[in-house]
């Protein structure tokens, strides 16, 4: 009997379903794109356009002036040094922070996932309650350990706060990674002689990189992101972006610039953004890897 579709396979037909979840989707990126959107083309006119009220039209001409005066020029109180300051200092902040809490985290899961007593589960399971038990409550007792040790108010005094509180998410993470992987593996390393850090270095951090990937991204974009914390422990002189951006936002002194104030939050958010995009394919597959994995 003849195909009715000799030419190829029969087209797919629209159903309710499919229109609903088109609809959804649209509605979502929406949802996400025309904040976006306003944002882009607000920095992009000048203080006269954005006085007509007509948020979502397009800029007359591109004026970029006012990125300019975000990245090095925008002022917070009677301080007119723009972002720039900031975006460094936040460098400084992330960079170490993620690649301490990183390693740290893939060791503590390792040498976890190897230790299986009795009664673990309940163990890990209140190691995870305290991962999620928020950071504000633990704020006056950091102060006055980091005070105590002469850490308060300094770079490696936000570092060290970021690690500790990023330490067991990355640890539960890479622990329920390392804990599926097979046990003859390891044994047949320690029968070639491979110690603790031979295999953790030559065998299960190579095996983990899609997890490395992950949770270096869930951590760079936590600490960057993070206000409360780098106000507290930063410091007058080593602000992160974010603090530095609320300073420029919340300026009352002279007229309030909402291009220079749209251009400065791009610059802040840029840096995560711009990660999200080249890093996704290795995120996917990290959240894949760890969904089979775990």
């Amino acid at each position: 009997m003849a195909s009715p579709h000799p030419n190829g396979p029969r087209p797919a037909r629209l159903t309710a379903g499919s229109i609903g979840l088109y609809a959804f989707l649209v509605v979502a990126a929406l949802f996400f794109l025309l904040p976006l959107y306003t944002m882009v083309v607000t920095s992009l006119k000048t203080m006269d356009e954005i006085r007509l009220g007509q948020i979502f039209a397009l800029p007359a001409t591109l004026d970029f002036s006012a990125w300019a005066t975000a990245w090095s020029g925008a002022c917070m109180g009677t301080v007119c040094v723009g972002i720039r300051a900031g975006f460094w200092n936040s460098v400084a902040i992330t960079v170490p922070s993620v690649a301490l809490s990183v390693f740290i985290g893939a060791i503590n899961g390792y040498a976890l996932s190897l230790w299986r007593p009795r009664g673990s589960s309940l163990l890990f399971g209140l190691l995870m309650a305290g991962g999620l038990i928020p950071y504000q409550i633990f704020l006056y007792p950091m102060v006055r350990a980091m005070a105590n040790i002469n850490l308060y108010n300094s770079v490696p005094g936000i570092v060290l706060v970021h690690v500790i509180f990023g330490l067991p998410l990355v640890t539960l993470l890479f622990r329920n990674y390392f804990v599926s992987v097979p046990e003859e593996l390891c044994k047949a390393a320690r029968v070639d002689g491979a110690g603790f850090w031979r295999i953790f270095f030559e065998i299960m951090l190579p095996m983990a990189v899609p997890m490395v990937v992950v949770v270096s991204m869930l951590q760079f974009t936590g600490i960057w992101n993070d206000f409360l914390l780098g106000l507290v422990f930063a410091g007058r002189d080593n602000l992160p972006m974010t603090v530095q951006l609320n300073n420029i936002v919340n300026t009352t002194m002279g007229e309030r610039t909402y291009n220079v104030n749209m251009a400065a939050t791009i610059l802040t958010a840029l840096v995560p953004l711009a990660i999200y995009f080249l890093s996704g394919r290795w995120f996917v597959r990290g959240i894949a890897a760890g969904a089979v994995k775990g």
